[in-house]
């Protein structure tokens, strides 16, 4: 007789019941038989076995956790039906620390016996429990059981519909007169809304209280989505826990589609674009935060009437990267372009709004009896009040306030929607130069130059108007030399580029920009160009300018998206990956850049991302040009050489030689990756200066933080000179080849251009300055967008008065 049933046979249940610690050591099917024979045991019988399980529970206090809490389950199997079963507080305590848990899967980390248990006996299972239970049944790994409790929550009174943990659900669940609303939200789990559901969406608003009173609900909950959560989860990825819940993303999809069914308000494509902002921002080590809901957002907003849902659209088409997201609010564009017999660039600029503007630049607008002026400076707006005699305030009057709160709710959210859209407007216009935008001259007035709000930007731009180039200097048009100019309405009109240009003309606009104050909302007149060169005319179809760096890869994922790249994130695992890819389809070209996991000599602690599983950095190689249409190349995940390996019988295209590509989009393209290495680089990171992980980049970090200036860091030094001598410390500065010179009254400093790094002289030794702050006001600037500028001026002005640094970490360096 086997060793379990001879126990059983002896009466040796205690024996039996601590045998089963170790199920590993019998048979499979006599584990399975001894258990049965035990639960199936009378309650008098089962109850000394259970007493003796908590016992030992008890006992062992400083035990395994895994381990007491599988002790607890077979505790509780065994005092099912009997009196008063044992250890009740420490079982509710077991079970409330589900809550704090992201998911669980299998019975070492939970039992579903301990939470039926608690119902059974009467006592209530804490939210945040459910919520564990109801998040790991979505997972496709989920145990059977975990399936079924989820169930449970459903059928259980006081269990709020949506998961606790996250501020906006929580509110949404605690509303009883939208309940309604809330449970029909959950239905929300196709890709688009029905008919059908918009029906049954239409009757939930009637019966929660009608349409206003579900819109003012709704968009507050909305606007609380990507706060804190209310319950951090041990052990998640990210730290925290998700971004968004996965059992309320139905909810928060539900709620956007009910949003487009509503009368037309200004707050609803507000918080519609607002969710779709939140929920794609990038979680710590990982993608987007909830694309499902940003997605969702972008549907209600296609099916939302009026401009404000098109201008909202505009704006997220010029702000969105994430692939899949970007692609719906093109298509949702496209169609209405198509429906308006005007193209896509078209429509865009057709829906920018003027916001209440009533000159380029400015409106004035009477709440009560104060008034107040929004102006429009660089890419911010400011609200100027003033009362009813016109006397300048410092803020909003109170009785204004009190007596007119929605009133001055709304204009600061307008002036909210006026920065974010003159930041979208103005990436959409660098764009213009690799589109080949064309305007007609009236159109281009009407839609950029003259509208309220593009014309802030347009006027500080510089424009080829048929043969004549010209900036708008404050009256009117005018060329370089300050001669007026009015060309007739069928001229076309495009973005003027440096690139091609002679360069006294381009040394001219420069002049004229700084001549009239002017800066520019992105570099233009000051642009970087990148001819080919000797080396690249050598190498012939590719361009090694760029390569051998080291870049962290999420900043430069990011970086690559905003500027119109296609990257995928590298994984460690066992698959393919293209390189990154821009397409040209105005110039029927695709440039590459190669790329891949820094992993050399070998694979390291740190080289991986933990949780995301993705490589923390890359190394660059070359990059290429491709006809539009050419088979794409592929390298392995993990690294490797690229290589075309078409899969639909075409055959491999060769790369274009560098020199059939146009000059604009070759200067273009580089200055993309010279903005790619400059921003993520490890080089210009000074925490990287014992050369990371086993100090393997430190001939690398040396090298980058102290090289020769590329174009980006030959423009910073051609402002510089002109800067410095304007700031209060310009005596004690000046420039040595690639370097701002500091003479502090302790030691002297070289400042690099490029990477900001510090050099104290003599002897070259390395002084660690973490950047802090903005840094001293260089006054007025020709453009907008060098961080990098402001890094140096800073350090220039610590340095310069170096006895007054407070600083120990600088400090102990200057000794």
């Amino acid at each position: 007789m086997r060793k379990l049933e001879q126990m059983i046979a002896d009466g040796d249940l205690v024996g039996v019941v601590d045998a089963l610690d170790q199920p590993q050591l019998f048979n499979g099917i006599d584990v399975r038989a001894a258990r049965e024979h035990l639960h199936r045991l009378p309650a008098e019988d089962r109850a000394p076995l259970a007493r003796h399980l908590a016992a030992r529970y008890t006992a062992d206090a400083d035990g395994d956790p895994q381990e007491r809490f599988l002790l607890l389950g077979r505790m509780v199997r065994l005092a099912r039906g009997i009196a008063e079963p044992p250890l009740a507080a420490e079982r509710a305590t077991a079970v409330a620390g589900l809550g704090r848990r992201e998911h669980v899967w299998w019975r070492g980390l939970y039992d579903p016996e301990l939470v039926t248990a608690e119902i059974a006996e009467g006592r209530t299972v804490p939210p945040a429990v459910w919520a564990t239970i109801r998040r790991s049944a979505l997972a496709s790994y989920a145990d059977p059981d975990i399936a079924e409790l989820a169930f449970l929550a459903d059928r259980t009174g006081g269990v709020p519909p949506l998961n606790v943990g996250e501020e906006w659900a929580e509110r949404a669940s605690a509303d009883t007169v939208l309940r309604p609303v809330v449970l029909h939200a959950l239905t929300a789990t196709a890709g688009k809304p029905t008919a059908k559901w918009d029906r049954a969406a239409r009757a939930a608003v009637d019966e929660a209280g009608g349409a206003d009173a579900v819109r003012t609900a709704v968009v507050g909950w909305l606007a609380l989505v990507g706060r804190p959560r209310t319950i951090p989860l041990e052990g998640a990825e990210p730290p925290g826990g998700p971004a968004v819940d996965p059992y309320n993303s139905d909810a928060l999809r539900g709620l956007a589609w009910l949003l487009s069914l509503l009368p037309a308000h200004p707050d609803i494509p507000r918080a519609l674009g607002a969710l779709v902002d939140v929920t794609l921002k990038k979680v710590p080590g990982g993608g987007p935060g909830c694309p499902k809901a940003a997605n969702a957002a972008v549907v209600a907003l296609a099916r939302t009437e009026g401009e404000d849902a098109l201008a909202e659209l505009a704006g997220l088409a010029a702000r969105t990267t994430y692939k899949t997201t970007a692609k719906m609010i093109g298509t949702a564009l496209d169609r209405l372009a198509e429906a308006l017999g005007v193209g896509r660039d078209e429509i865009e600029e057709m829906a920018v709004p003027g916001y209440g503007l009533t000159a380029v630049g400015e409106g004035e607008y009477a709440v009560g009896d104060a008034t107040v002026r929004l102006e429009i400076h660089g890419t911010r707006s400011a609200q100027l009040w003033h009362d009813a005699a016109g006397k300048r305030l410092r803020g909003v009057p109170a009785a204004v306030r009190r007596d007119h709160a929605g009133a001055v709710k709304e204009f600061r959210a307008r002036a909210k929607d006026v920065d974010r859209m003159l930041v979208a407007q103005s990436e959409r216009l660098d764009r213009q130069f690799l589109a080949r935008r064309v305007w007609a001259y009236d159109r281009w007035r009407e839609r950029l130059l003259d509208h309220p709000l593009v014309g802030t930007l347009a006027r500080r731009l510089i424009w080829t108007v048929g043969d004549d180039t010209v900036v708008w200097d404050g009256t009117g048009l005018a060329d370089v030399d300050g001669r007026s100019f009015t060309p007739v309405a069928d001229t076309e009109v495009r973005l003027w580029h440096p690139a091609g240009r002679p360069p006294a003309e381009t040394a001219a606009w420069r002049d004229r920009i700084e001549e009239l104050r002017i800066t520019q909302p992105f570099k233009q007149a000051h642009r970087e160009v990148y001819p080919l060169t000797a080396a690249e005319e050598t190498t012939g179809t590719y361009s090694n300018r760029f390569a051998a760096h080291v870049l962290r890869q999420h900043q430069f994922h990011a970086l690559a998206a905003i500027r119109g790249w296609r990257n995928v994130l590298r994984l460690a695992v066992d698959d393919i990956c293209p390189p990154a890819v821009r397409e040209l389809p105005r110039w029927g070209l695709r440039a590459e850049f190669w790329i891949g996991p820094d992993t050399a000599p070998t694979l390291r602690d740190g080289d991986i991302l933990p949780g995301a599983g993705t490589y923390a950095r890359l190394r660059t190689d070359q990059v290429r040009f491709y006809p539009l249409d050419a088979p794409g190349n592929t390298a392995h995940a993990s690294g490797g050489p690229y290589g075309m390996r078409p899969r639909d019988g075409r055959a491999p295209v060769p790369p274009l030689p560098l020199t059939e590509i146009p000059e604009l989009v070759l200067s273009e393209i580089l200055r993309d990756i010279d903005l790619f290495v400059g921003v993520s680089s490890v080089g210009n990171d000074p925490e990287w200066s014992d050369g990371g992980p086993d100090g393997r980049c430190r001939a690398y970090w040396t090298s980058y933080g102290f090289a020769e200036l590329t174009g980006t860091a030959t423009t910073r030094k051609a402002l510089l000179e002109r800067i410095v001598p304007r700031l209060a410390i310009a005596d004690r500065c000046s420039f040595e080849d690639r370097f701002l010179r500091v003479r502090g009254r302790l030691r002297t400093y070289r400042i690099h251009l490029g990477s900001g790094n510090v050099l104290i002289s003599p002897g070259d030794r390395y002084l660690c300055v973490v950047p802090g702050g903005s840094g001293p006001d260089p006054g007025y600037l020709p453009f907008e967008g060098d961080r990098m500028l402001a890094v140096i001026l800073s350090k220039a002005v610590l340095l310069a008065d170096d006895t007054a640094i407070t600083d120990p970490t600088i400090v102990s360096q200057l000794g």
